[in-house]
């Protein structure tokens, strides 16, 4: 729901912890675009409200003038902790299935190759960049497939969470059972109701964090994919045109670039082009 620009006299504000501006929110909404590129629209007024307001309490402060000032005077702790709190990390095992058809026959056809990259550009807490060592064991059927993927996130907090690989069973119910039993380490005892990656899967991944809004990337390419789904729809169209144009020299000659399923790159046609629903190939695959 739009909010109106009178939110210093709404029931909200009556009833909240603490007095929320509109100049409040127009300044984060500056410093989160200006840090990670993320846009924030009217609608997102309660929600950056209700999360950012832990980090007032837990750093002692009275109003949100007070922390923006503490924030804009650069400690890089809670920078992260700012950024980390107004990211949105919605995923899930074989999210937009049809993808993983086509990431293995991808592959297949470079069975040659001494090793396979891939990137998950938006890791979140894991569930995307297992997925896809999951695709690859059934690709290469084994557990110790030629195949190193990177996965990178803004946040920090949901990156150590894939490290662990750790799971509740009710994140899982969607995964079918011979699957689950394949890929998966049930918990007993005080782990009961959760399970975990098995670890051939954790040593396929290295988890890093990186910003895509970085002037350079500490990477090396070439990846044979890249998986870049559901990140873009935080970001304005010259903020995502950027990110695409610094992926080009990233991407194999025929490698492919995997999108969201709300997400078209009409605006980048002269770096990127549709091959399939949703999946990207390079414009000009001899660069």
């Amino acid at each position: 729901m739009e909010m109106t620009s009178g939110i210093e006299d709404t029931s909200e504000n009556r009833t909240r912890e603490y007095t929320f501006t509109q100049s409040d929110f127009e300044r984060i909404k500056k410093l989160i675009y200006k840090h990670a590129g993320i846009s924030l629209s009217a609608s997102k007024q309660n929600m950056v409200y209700s999360r950012l307001a832990r980090r007032v309490r837990a750093n002692g402060f009275n109003t949100f003038h007070e922390y923006l000032n503490f924030l804009e005077h650069g400690n890089s702790e809670e920078w992260e902790a700012f950024t980390n709190a107004l990211t949105t990390n919605l995923t899930a095992f074989f999210r937009e299935q049809h993808h993983f058809p086509i990431l293995e026959k991808h592959v297949e056809q470079r069975k040659n190759q001494k090793k396979i990259q891939l990137w998950c550009s938006a890791s979140s807490t894991g569930e995307e960049p297992y997925s896809m060592a999951m695709a690859m064991v059934q690709a290469f059927k084994t557990f110790t497939p030629p195949v190193h993927i990177l996965a990178t996130d803004l946040d920090t907090n949901v990156l150590a969470k894939a490290q662990l690989g750790v799971y509740s069973l009710d994140k899982l119910e969607k995964i079918p059972k011979e699957r689950l039993k394949q890929f998966f380490l049930k918990g007993k005892g005080h782990h009961a109701g959760s399970a975990r990656v098995r670890p051939e899967l954790r040593n396929m991944i290295t988890f890093r964090q990186l910003n895509l809004l970085d002037e350079s990337w500490p990477i090396r390419g070439p990846f044979d994919a890249i998986f870049c789904r559901n990140v873009m729809i935080y970001f304005d169209k010259p903020t995502q045109y950027k990110i695409l144009k610094k992926f080009v020299p990233l991407l194999a000659p025929d490698g492919l670039l995997f999108a969201g399923h709300s997400e078209s790159f009409q605006h980048a046609v002269d770096l990127f082009r549709l091959r399939e629903k949703t999946v990207y190939e390079l414009a000009n695959k001899l660069r």
